[in-house]
């Protein structure tokens, strides 16, 4: 990771993700039923800290704990699947699900996400979050909140570092592949 340049720290990862809470918070009436999942690995502990944050920001609104989406099994661009574990521990029916991933890229991940969730239920409405957006879609996909644009090379990939997955300091890299 000698290559990587930081693009991003945990200041700015951490402003982010409040703008990201208020977003969701304006955009869904206080009525609306909002659940957070995220997607395994670094999507997970993001929406444990946007569901804390909008939580903070309108503590008159009942959430359900944040879930955990495995999408191993939905994916067709990878050939041996890792499983992890999918923990979604309230009914998806009549949601509106905020789905969070670290890094949009093809679209791959958030179509087999989309498939994984109604696989579960039938959510109301799927929302997406991400960290980074870095453009080089393969799929008609695009995210409803955006933490970062950051145009990249194919040529590049995003690394996302988080303090829940990689035991160091938040901090988003560009590297070459």
């Amino acid at each position: 990771m000698n290559d990587a340049t930081a693009v991003w720290d945990a200041a700015a990862i951490s402003r982010s993700l409040n703008r990201l809470a208020h977003e969701i918070l304006e955009r869904n009436s206080p009525s609306a039923q909002l659940a957070f999942v995220g997607i395994h690995t670094r999507g997970v502990p993001l929406a444990r800290r946007l569901h804390a944050l909008v939580q903070r920001f309108d503590p008159t609104r009942q959430l359900p704990e944040p879930g955990s989406l495995d999408i191993s099994f939905h994916r067709d661009d990878l050939a041996a699947p890792l499983p992890k574990d999918t923990d979604i521990r309230f009914p998806l029916d009549d949601m509106t699900v905020i789905l969070v991933d670290d890094v949009l890229y093809t679209g791959r991940t958030i179509r087999a996400a989309l498939n994984a969730l109604t696989d579960l239920g039938r959510p109301r409405a799927i929302q997406l979050a991400v960290l980074v957006d870095r453009g080089h879609r393969e799929l008609p996909i695009r995210a409803d909140y955006v933490g970062k644009n950051l145009p990249t090379a194919r040529s590049q990939t995003v690394q996302v570092l988080l303090q829940e997955t990689d035991n160091t300091p938040d901090e988003v890299r560009l590297a070459p592949i």
